[in-house]
């Protein structure tokens, strides 16, 4: 595993499409996760890199670019998306830690954000979370494709086990932090058995999540290459009922239609919405907190 740090001239860029944050925010290039169907392999083509899941490249100055742009008199307290694109928890994050300082800094200045992670890491700073949610509307969300822990190994190696992710939610409830459960992507004929669906809803449920946001598999570009290339690995007779199912990038009406069925139901079962929104920032000025 190569490690690479490069410095970046803005930490937060616009994110286009305004929902549910106008800002995306990520530390890392590449991610040591592994997953097999990540959406996320075009972004190393702006660096001229292919090896996005064993060359990691870390933002040596977001900190300070970070602290420029929200104590500038410009700033609007925005919603923030935090790992959007890569986890900012991957394993590497063990050692640079650079995530608590970037939660100070949206403490100081009173930004709201959604932090998305596979990794139960994201403990290690729940002291910081629970300040930024006292001044800002935050929100933690844990993605989780499978309570099965085998099928999970095979599509996501190296992320922490599904139970560890549960127990993670347990937690930053318990803390009185708004937290949720990512289920995307969700993978026909591998993870959208209403079986696997429910397994989810009903451990969630457990530990008193806000939300559950699902969506299907999308393949495009070098994600459909390398999926299917996995499928083709991992079970020859999916891969064909696969490419002939994604003919396009996303699944005919037909099959959305019963997935749809299902997550509805589950969400009638188990009285767990698709999404909680962030609550409007009520923060209007530019000073900064210095209390931690």
């Amino acid at each position: 595993m190569d490690y690479v740090g490069l410095e970046c001239k803005s930490a937060l860029h616009p994110n286009k499409h305004k929902m549910p944050c106008s800002w995306d925010l990520n530390i890392y290039r590449g991610c040591e996760h592994g997953c097999r169907y990540c959406y996320a392999l075009y972004s190393h083509e702006y660096l001229n890199d292919d090896r996005f899941f064993d060359r990691i490249y870390y933002k040596s100055n977001i900190v300070k670019c970070l602290e420029k742009q929200l104590s500038s008199k410009n700033w609007k307290h925005e919603a923030v998306n935090i790992g959007g694109v890569t986890d900012s928890y991957q394993p590497i994050e063990e050692k640079l830690r650079i995530m608590p300082e970037i939660l100070k800094i949206l403490i100081r200045y009173k930004t709201p954000a959604i932090l998305a992670t596979k990794s139960d890491l994201v403990l290690r700073d729940i002291d910081y979370l629970r300040k930024l949610s006292d001044v800002a509307d935050i929100k933690v969300s844990l993605t989780i494709t499978t309570m099965d822990k085998t099928l999970q190994r095979s599509l996501e190696p190296n992320a922490a086990a599904p139970d560890r992710r549960i127990e993670a939610l347990r937690i930053l409830r318990e803390e009185g932090i708004s937290a949720g459960i990512t289920l995307m992507p969700v993978i026909p004929y591998l993870t959208d058995s209403y079986e696997n669906l429910d397994s989810i809803y009903n451990e969630a449920s457990k530990v008193c999540v806000e939300y559950i946001r699902p969506n299907v598999l999308y393949l495009i570009g070098k994600t459909r290459t390398n999926f299917l290339n996995f499928l083709n690995t991992y079970d020859h007779s999916l891969y064909e009922k696969m490419k002939n199912l994604y003919r396009y990038d996303f699944p005919p009406q037909e099959y959305l239609k019963g997935f749809n069925h299902k997550i509805n139901l589950l969400k009638d079962k188990y009285g767990i919405p698709s999404w909680a929104s962030l609550k409007k920032s009520e923060v209007h000025t530019q000073t900064a907190l210095t209390d931690f």
